[in-house]
Order: C-alpha cells, then structure tokens, then sequence
C-alpha cells in the first residue's frame, strides 16, 4: 500500500478522504532530520514544514511533494526536479482566510486594541476609553498592496468593496491588476499609502524588499502588515523605525526565524501585534488545505499529474521513474 506520509497532522475531512488511498503517516517532529528520515519510505509527501533536500536524493518510490496551501518555499523544487518529483500546491484556498486577518490587525492598530484591552484591564474603564481619542477610521484611507496573487486579490476585495478604501498594488503582471487598483511602484507605494500590506512570495528578488531605505519613505502615522514572508524585510531596520516612532505600526505574522524568541524586540512595541504565523489558519481553511492536498494525492497515486503542478520540468524524467 502507498505510503502518503505528512508533516502535520490533517484535518479530519482530509484523512478521510484519503482513506483506502494509502497508509497515512504524521512525521513524529517536523525538523528536517526527521523528515529526512521518515519520509524515505513516502509515496508522497504532504508539506507544511520546510523539506530538506536529501530527502529527494536516491529516492526511488517519492512521486510528489505536495504543499499543504501555496508558498512553495518550504519544498525545495529545484532539487525536487532533478530528481524526477513532481511539485504541487493548493493555491488560493486560504486567501480569503488571509485577506481577513489583514483588516482585522489594520483595524486593531488603528484603535489601539491592545493598549485599550490592557489599559482596562489593569487601570480601569475610564483608563481604557482615554485610548479613543487617538484612535482612527480605517475608512477614507488608501492601502497599499504588494503582490497581487490570489491573497492580494482578496485583500484588494474587500478593502474596495468592504470598507471603500482607495487601493494602490505593485505586481510583476500590470495587466492583470482587478479594475480600480491603481499601479504604483514599490516606492511610490510605500510612500502613498497609509496601510502597506506584504502579500508576496519570497524570492530572491523579495528578500529584503522592504529595507531601510523604503521604511524611510514611509508616512509617519503608516502601518505595515506582513503576510507574505519573514524575510521580505530587514528586520533591524523596521526595529529602528518603530523605536524612533517613524512609522505608526506594524502587524507581523511571519518571521526569519520561527518560532519567534520570547525576547524578540517585536514584543516590546505596543504598536506591533504578533501572530505565530496563523494568518491563513482556522478550521475552515485547514479543511480546504487539507482536503485540497489529499485531492493532489490521490491524483498521483492513481497516474495522473496534480491539477496545480508547479514543476513541469520534471515530468519527462517523472514518467522515465513511474512508466505506469
């Protein structure tokens, strides 16, 4: 029986469709030393942890590496092609998910949420309503939206349509901005908008993207919200930034490294809510991940190529190693 082996638990829906499928088996630990180790026996593999590449290497029975959502930075496709894997994701299935977190920290910072619930807490009501007369509307403000996929597109959504908010978004595909964003730069963007918000993926071209330079063009009172990758800024320079108090905010999900260390500079600011990387989590979305990534599975183990293959270099060599 084929080995489907997964670096997390699934949800419920998704083992049971994968039930008579294969044998189903959840990494003991999701470093890359175990994977490396247990995942020799997969038939394919189902990512939510970061692959090691040796796990492609003279591995004669691995057809696929599927990813558990869309970031494919956790699967080393390169190495994944060479060794005749085929490379899949489910993108677009926690973008609305995503697209929600982003204007639920956006409208927190604006109220300064997290000072007024301690503030009430701890000191009293009248201590906690003082925090509203220097809070703000999120209406009548511009967004400003870096990467255009399927999570920038939600987010541009429901800022026009949900709260009417003017959208400004810079995007490799011009053309393919919805009608009313407006293109700009990334610098003009940076400088125009009044909420930034990181929807890219994380290449070498993004790494860093955000940096010192682009931080200073920034208005004063702007918030910044990352949803993409950790690396996509420089981190020392947006922890100078809000230590100088030269920006208003910022709302991060992701991290260079995760977890985040208890006494990463990030906690001390009132004004940066911290998330463990749970932007596009919640039940309803770990269902579509996780029943999108057990269809891709069962595709390959019945000879078909994934629906979302992201690799299609490998498929030559893919059917030298599985003629069937």
């Amino acid at each position: 029986m084929p080995v489907i082996f997964s670096t997390h638990p699934l949800h419920p829906r998704a083992v049971e469709k994968l039930d008579g499928a294969g044998r189903l088996v959840i990494a003991s630990s999701p470093d890359k030393a175990t994977l490396a180790a247990e995942g020799r026996a997969a038939d394919v593999v189902i990512a939510r942890a970061p692959l090691p590449e040796g796990l492609f290497a003279d591995n004669a029975r691995l057809r696929a590496a599927i990813r558990h959502g869309a970031g494919l930075d956790m699967i080393p496709v390169d190495a994944a092609t060479r060794a005749g894997v085929l490379v899949a994701n489910v993108p677009g299935v926690n973008a609305s998910t995503v697209a929600e977190h982003v204007f639920m920290v956006s409208i927190a910072l604006l109220r300064r949420f997290r000072m007024m619930d301690r503030d009430l807490r701890s000191k009293g009501w009248n201590a906690g309503r003082d925090h509203a007369y220097e809070t703000h509307d999120l209406a009548g403000r511009t967004i400003g939206i870096i990467g255009m996929g399927s999570v920038g597109k939600a987010v541009a959504r429901i800022a026009m349509h949900g709260f009417g908010l003017d959208v400004i978004a810079n995007t490799r595909r011009r053309a393919s901005l919805p009608e009313g964003v407006g293109f700009a730069t990334i610098d003009e963007l940076m400088a125009r908008a009044d909420i930034v918000v990181l929807c890219c993926p994380l290449t070498l071209e993004t790494t860093g993207l955000v940096s010192r330079e682009r931080i200073g063009l920034m208005k004063p009172d702007a918030l910044l919200v990352n949803v993409a990758r950790g690396p996509v800024i420089d981190d020392q320079a947006l922890i100078a930034a809000l230590r100088d108090g030269r920006i208003g905010g910022a709302a991060l999900d992701v991290f260079a490294a995760q977890p985040l260390a208890p006494d990463h500079p990030y906690f001390a600011f009132d004004n940066v809510i911290v998330t463990p990387h749970m932007a596009g989590i919640t039940e309803e979305s770990m269902m579509r991940m996780g029943t999108g990534a057990a269809a891709e599975a069962l595709r390959v183990l019945s000879g078909e190529l994934p629906v979302n293959l992201c690799n299609q270099d490998a498929v030559e060599h893919y059917r030298k190693r599985f003629p069937g």
